[in-house]
């Protein structure tokens, strides 16, 4: 597996999807999403220039954050998974940013165990899934309202995570939806869009990326 070769290719399709919309590939950040991955491979990648890294879990982010604490300066972790509350006092200790605040009750807790701001983004469930987590659409409002009071909690912006479709452009509503809501909100990130969706995510205005096998290659099971 090149990861160098992969992130090259990768920051290629990302600059064409930004030159496509009209946007500066400055305004979209690759997030590298390592679960499953092994610490070699995510050094490789940082060798390669990226810098944003995302987790699923927290038992297993937290002993490769401490095994890569001397590149720490560097690095901004992403927490991209569900997060369950009990999780909530690590999470605040080794992450920089919360991808996935999907509750208030999870929300209240993060900022009770912070000690400063910490940037979340609303997980928003635009196509009504029942399997996915997420505020719904009709909810966000009164999420952000709540939220947004809490002392600790500074939202940046909405996430949310597409059905998987065979044909990407299947996804672009949702992906539209979200966007129309975020700037209805006036906030500044939207993190949608991983490997197989990527590049219309970013034609609808994606600031942030969540890509894993692109670059690692498929995972082993976990």
């Amino acid at each position: 597996m090149d990861i160098e070769h992969n992130v090259q290719e990768l920051q290629q399709c990302i600059a064409g999807a930004c030159e496509r919309a009209g946007h500066s590939p400055d305004e979209v950040t690759l997030v590298a999403v390592t679960k499953a991955i092994e610490v070699p491979a995510i050094v490789a990648a940082f060798n390669a220039g990226i810098r944003n890294f995302g987790e699923n879990r927290v038992q297993e982010a937290k002993p490769k954050i401490e095994q890569l604490e001397g590149l720490r300066a560097d690095l901004t972790w992403h927490m991209v998974g569900h997060l369950q509350t009990n999780k909530a006092k690590t999470a605040v200790d080794i992450f920089d940013i919360i991808h996935s605040v999907d509750s208030l009750r999870l929300a209240e807790t993060l900022s009770r165990h912070s000690q400063k701001k910490l940037p979340v983004l609303i997980e928003v469930n635009v196509s009504a899934e029942a399997t996915k987590g997420g505020f719904g659409l009709p909810e966000v409002d009164e999420a952000i309202r709540q939220i947004g009071r809490l002392p600790n909690i500074e939202i940046e912006g909405l996430m949310t995570i597409a059905p998987w479709v065979s044909d990407a452009e299947e996804v672009r509503p949702v992906f539209r939806q979200l966007r129309q809501l975020r700037d209805a909100l006036g906030l500044r990130h939207l993190s949608m869009g991983m490997t197989d969706d990527f590049e219309v995510a970013i034609e609808e205005g994606a600031t942030l990326v969540r890509i894993g096998r692109a670059i690692f290659g498929e995972r082993r099971v976990v």
